[in-house]
């Protein structure tokens, strides 16, 4: 396969989808030629930095594949670690390329508006004789069992709440709510309350507040999430940003708390049950959230949203709807992935049916020994093991954790097996260093509001 000049072979391609080309590979068969040093830096918030030197060919006639080679990196840090300013050493051609590309009306707008939302600054691109250099501020969060406390997990359909005492769950409830559908954030604010309150009966008193929920969080502040997506802007910003601290805080005052996203709390809690650090969490699902638990069990900050992600360097990439972009994690490691393959597999899928309804079909042929759903299963598992590379090349994990519906069933054992073989052959001095395996009994049993509960330190 031949892309921008650049050549690459496999020796696993997915049967429905042969021309797929895995970034890995693109970028590893761009970097065997290319001489001339770059340096491109992304600024995040609080003044840390994410810094990466590379190196593009400089010529004329490489000039599209050093700009494509570029741009998909600036992408995947931006999506992984996040940031709202661009630092660009090296080349002035480059600098001047992302300028053109990440701006309004550019090809990467979408980039471009949603990073410099979250971060409450405009987003730029500037062209540096030096990048700055790398400066994180993990933090170690969760495990802390004593005490009396809450988790709160916030999810799209449902809410769960636990009241933990010492480590011990001695109460746990799941309500049924619609946030996605609310525009009202006094909606949303009052099933937080309420969710608060039923596991403060539980217990003596509270001494600190975990919160698990899906969206971007920066400083405990609700920066970007779905679950509040009818919610106007003005009324956005006045009372959903700062809606689970409001809400701790006129509920039980000055407690601590802590309110990370939900891919890290899995993360988390994947770390509780394995007993060891350095987890990646993938949950395969509606979309491909993500949470990251570092070696020495510390939460990022990072915004780890993979989705968004390319792992796709072929032109005729599926689109993703939200972001207009081509090639990211979202189309092939959620149901969407498996909706995008089974018509290849000749599976019939209602049009009128959800999503959830048709991934079902799917799995319910797989169940039956379909040989069309396991060609489905059996092309994601081929994507997935290249990725999984590759995301072992971004994070250096030594274990991922595979969540998710995607991943339930004959399906998923088909599709882990898959990723697992494409590992071991594709890539072999990668293959050893992390082990990646589906969730286990005591995995469900520490739960995601559990784990919630043990994100904030108590008061000393």
């Amino acid at each position: 396969m031949n892309r921008f000049g650049v050549t690459v072979n496999l020796k696993h391609a997915p049967p429905l989808d042969p021309e797929f080309i895995p970034i890995m590979r693109f970028n590893q068969a761009f970097l065997e030629t290319a001489k001339k040093p770059v340096g491109i830096a992304v600024e995040r918030a609080d003044g840390q930095m994410a810094s990466c030197h590379t190196f593009i060919h400089g010529t004329p006639e490489m000039a599209e594949a050093d700009h494509y080679y570029i741009e998909r990196l600036v992408k995947t840090i931006l999506w992984m670690k996040g940031g709202f300013k661009v630092y660009v050493s090296g080349d002035e051609g480059v600098y001047e390329y992302l300028r053109s590309v990440y701006c309004a009306g550019g090809q990467q707008e979408f980039d471009w508006d949603y990073m410099a939302n979250v971060f409450e600054h405009p987003f730029e691109i500037v062209l540096a004789d030096k990048i700055p250099e790398a400066k994180d501020a993990p933090k170690s969060m969760g495990g802390h069992l004593e005490g009396c406390r809450i988790g709160f997990d916030a999810g799209g359909s449902d809410r769960k709440v636990s009241a933990v005492i010492d480590g011990k769950t001695v109460y746990s409830e799941e309500v049924v709510w619609f946030p996605k559908i609310n525009s009202d954030p006094d909606y949303h604010y009052d099933g937080i309350v309420a969710a608060l309150k039923s596991a403060a009966e539980h217990m003596p008193r509270v001494d600190a507040v975990g919160v698990s929920s899906a969206g971007v969080f920066i400083n405990d502040r609700t920066m970007n999430a779905s679950l509040f997506l009818q919610v106007p802007k003005d009324l956005y910003d006045a009372k959903v940003k700062d809606i689970y601290i409001r809400a701790i805080q006129d509920t039980f005052g000055d407690v601590p708390y802590s309110v990370i996203n939900d891919g890290d709390v899995s993360a988390l809690a994947g770390a509780m049950s394995l007993n060891d650090n350095g987890v990646l969490g993938i949950a395969m699902g509606t979309s491909e959230a993500v949470g990251y638990v570092d070696e020495q069990g510390r939460i990022t900050g990072w915004l780890n949203e993979l989705a968004f992600v390319p792992v796709d360097a072929q032109p005729g990439a599926m689109r993703d709807e939200w972001s207009g972009d081509i090639g990211c994690g979202v189309k092939y490691f959620s149901q969407d992935g498996v909706i995008k393959l089974a018509p290849r597999a000749g599976i019939a899928l209602d049009e009128n049916a959800s999503p959830a309804e048709k991934l079902k079909v799917v799995q319910k042929l797989m169940e039956e020994g379909s040989e069309a759903a396991a060609k489905v299963y059996e092309s994601i598992g081929v994507y997935l093991g290249h990725t999984l590379a590759y995301y072992y090349q971004l994070y250096g994990c030594c274990h991922v954790l595979l969540l998710g519906r995607v991943m339930s069933g004959k399906g998923g054992d088909l599709l882990l097996a898959t990723a697992q073989k494409v590992l071991a052959e594709e890539y072999p001095e990668t293959a050893g260093k992390f082990k990646a395996e589906l969730p286990d009994e005591k995995f469900r049993r520490v739960g995601q509001s559990m784990a919630a509960a043990s994100l904030p330190e108590g008061r000393k």
